[in-house]
């Protein structure tokens, strides 16, 4: 009896350790992670002159840096561009990926599989790759310098379609059957039976596509010269571009655009997660 209590008490204090050790490790990861963000919060209040200062905590907090980012320069209007661009990408790419992942999930055609795998191949394609040839092509259609070109090229997104086809090969087929029996088409049955179904991961994805191309730099920098369509981002590179020194600037800016990716985080971080868990990845 004394040898079971000895090795009970044992095992708990291993566990117990290793529950330690993990939790310590967690921590020291969300430090790192959050300590960037703090430091850019940082300088955003802080005066010029105390940029560089290893002081967490500005001596003299100033609204100045914020005040000059939204009046002395159209930081609004890249903004509202920024959300124009990627409400629409959003919007046009769930359409288009919904039924295309239907349609290789459900559906039976010759060469499925073989478009299944030629789009999963794109995982392997990064955009730096193809800019070139992507910047002809827009080019020779005639949309630089225009939200088409801003948009168009960034609607198509591998990633999308292979997560609802993921998850609509989970759905049971009875579903799908019992429309089929009551005379319904293949449009009646993705519009009123699909969709419907889809919302948690159309959730998720509309929140990762929005956040992609509200983040979205090297395609926008690419595409568009004039100032009158940049977003967030390129306004941003162009506080460094333009005022060599002026970091507290572009930390005001970075603040003001990351509020929006926290809050849509913040508040479907469940969607988020459940789309991942529902689509079989870990």
């Amino acid at each position: 009896m004394t040898r079971q209590n000895t090795y009970s008490y044992s095992t708990r204090s291993q566990v117990t350790l290793v529950r330690i050790v993990w939790m310590a490790v967690t921590a020291v990861l969300a430090l790192m992670t959050l300590f960037p963000l703090l430091w850019m919060v940082s300088i955003a209040f802080k005066t010029p002159a105390e940029s560089f200062s290893a002081n967490l905590i500005p001596s003299q907090p100033t609204f100045e840096n914020f005040t000059y980012v939204l009046t002395g320069v159209p930081f609004v209007r890249y903004m509202l561009n920024s959300f124009f661009v990627s409400a629409t990408v959003t919007v046009v790419a769930l359409f288009f990926h919904t039924m295309a992942g239907y349609a290789l999930a459900r559906l039976r055609f010759p060469g499925r599989e073989l478009i299944f795998l030629a789009i999963f191949s794109t995982f392997l394609v990064s955009l730096p790759v193809i800019i070139v040839p992507l910047f002809v092509i827009v080019r020779a259609m005639g949309m630089l310098n225009t939200y088409a070109g801003l948009i168009i090229p960034a609607i198509f997104n591998a990633f999308g379609i292979f997560l609802l086809r993921q998850y609509y090969l989970s759905l049971p087929r009875e579903i799908e059957e019992a429309a089929v029996v009551d005379g319904a088409g293949y449009w009646r049955i993705y519009w009123s039976i699909i969709l419907p179904l889809s919302r948690p991961i159309m959730s998720a994805l509309a929140i990762l596509f929005f956040l992609a191309n509200w983040n979205a730099f090297l395609w926008p920098l690419t595409i568009a010269s004039k100032p009158d369509l940049w977003v967030v981002q390129v306004g941003i590179a162009n506080f460094k571009s333009q005022y060599s020194a002026s970091w507290n600037y572009m930390m005001a800016a970075s603040t003001i655009v990351a509020i929006p990716t926290l809050v849509l985080f913040v508040i479907f971080q469940r969607q988020i997660m459940d789309s991942l868990k529902t689509s079989g990845l870990k």
